[in-house]
């Protein structure tokens, strides 16, 4: 038996080439086989249809030559589209071509950027865009990351340490599941947390419980909200830090990639006034999962990530000029995602890049109008950033529950859920540049058709 064939080496794009046509042909009929946004028929009929493309045997005791393509083809027949106009429930977006070729190399050449005779490249690269995407939201540097919740749980991490143990988190009722989670992980005392009437952090509030809890105290406040896109008002919060010596993160794993775009900049102004800055390029960035970035304003506090392990960063060969990866990650084995953001980066520029941010806020606020003048829905409110919150006027919350579960189920479009103001909203977030006006007609009259008379 011949060995099977690496995607390395001298000899790995030749065989990588054949593989790469079967791939891309399993794609396109698998896509076309789904025929929509979801698979139809809802988790028991996707399972059964994974069900048979795994066969009887997971491990079978001979291989199937053809396994890549079955399995291929079934997962894109049982994918959520997110390139499809009607898949609009989630931070979830289309990658870029560009970018997705890019983590196809890194996923060839396999660096681990844990020490750097594994990554001599990808090191240097990683150094160079994280100072210039800290740089573009006004901070000093920036470690990557999985994406939000690990820039959070970072976040608090080093809030802890620079308080030498002692810390407690002020946040929104609105911000991210991730924040309280990862007080609880790091041994915190329970989060402070200031309601949230409007969907966003009122100062006043945020001045009492600043007041009235002693420190040291560490604030999070978002710019994008997960439910609705919205921004706290973050020059007023960054005020009440400086005047309360309390600490400020702001959760923009959402929002920050608004930098991009000279139309939509103005809203993150306070967002240099950060101790640290969570950003997600594979939210409002058009990038393959994961790229998450945590920026922060004062490097020399990532020293209390330093670890140390002799045979990946001894102290001779750190001596000898060999970079310390060690310290900028929790992970170990860690992969050069930072590849695809560079070639995006390059690629678009920050004026492409700032095009794609303007058209998706621009469907937005479209999508937004059409609801407005729609006598049978509701709108929540303007959008602040890519997200719409709707409704059918009148329906109960188990109306609204039902009409996107019938959706889905159908297969026709992918809408999610949120909770604003005690009631249930569809939520519609987009993401997609290339989405048409017609197409945003045809999500709202969906909705309408799913919506019991």
């Amino acid at each position: 038996m011949s060995l099977p064939p690496l995607a390395s080496g001298p000899h790995g794009p030749d065989a990588l080439r054949p593989l790469l046509d079967t791939v891309l042909e399993a794609l396109a009929t698998g896509g076309r086989t789904r025929g929509g946004p979801l698979p139809a028929g809802g988790p028991g009929t996707v399972t059964a249809r994974m069900t048979a493309a795994l066969g009887d045997d997971v491990l079978p005791e001979d291989g199937d030559p053809d396994a890549l393509r079955t399995l291929v083809h079934a997962l894109a027949e049982g994918a959520a589209d997110p390139a499809h106009p009607l898949c609009a429930a989630h931070l979830h977006c289309p990658p870029l071509a560009v970018a997705t070729a890019a983590d196809l190399a890194a996923s060839a050449l396999n660096p681990s950027l844990d020490s750097w005779d594994q990554a001599p490249a990808a090191s240097a690269l990683e150094a160079r865009v994280t100072h210039a995407l800290a740089r573009l939201v006004g901070l000093a540097d920036a470690l990557v990351t999985t994406g939000g919740t690990e820039s959070n749980q970072l976040a608090l991490l080093l809030a802890r340490e620079t308080h030498g143990g002692r810390l407690r988190l002020v946040c929104g009722a609105n911000a991210h599941h991730s924040l309280p989670r990862a007080a609880w992980l790091l041994g915190l005392p329970d989060p402070v947390v200031v309601p949230t009437p409007r969907g966003t952090l009122v100062p006043a509030a945020l001045h009492h419980a600043l007041s009235t809890h002693p420190g040291p105290l560490l604030v999070a406040a978002t710019a994008g909200t997960t439910d609705a896109g919205l921004i706290d008002p973050l020059p007023d919060i960054a005020r009440l830090c400086a005047a309360h010596g309390a600490r400020l993160h702001i959760d923009a794993a959402y929002g920050a990639c608004l930098a991009f775009s000279d139309r939509h900049r103005h809203k993150l102004a306070g967002l240099e006034a950060a101790h640290t800055v969570t950003l997600d390029l594979h939210k409002l960035g058009w990038q393959p999962s994961a790229a998450g970035l945590l920026a922060v304003a004062r490097p020399h506090e990532l020293t209390a990530l330093h670890h140390h392990a002799d045979y990946l960063n001894a102290g001779d060969d750190t001596e000898a000029g060999l970079p310390d990866l060690l310290g900028r990650s929790l992970r170990t084995t860690r992969r050069p995602d930072i590849l695809k953001i560079a070639v995006t980066l390059r690629t678009l520029g920050r004026t492409g890049l700032g095009t794609l941010v303007d058209q998706v806020c621009a469907h937005a606020h479209e999508f937004a109008a059409l609801v407005q003048r729609h006598p049978g829905h509701e709108l929540h409110g303007p959008p602040g950033i890519s997200t719409v919150l709707f409704r059918p006027a009148g329906a109960p919350d188990d109306t609204v529950a039902a009409v996107r579960r019938r959706l889905l189920h159908q297969g026709r479009a992918v809408l999610g859920r949120a909770r604003a103001d005690g009631r249930l909203w569809l939520k519609a977030t987009f993401l997609n540049p290339h989405t048409r006006p017609h197409e945003l007609a045809a999500l709202l009259e969906l909705a309408e058709g799913a919506t019991p008379g």
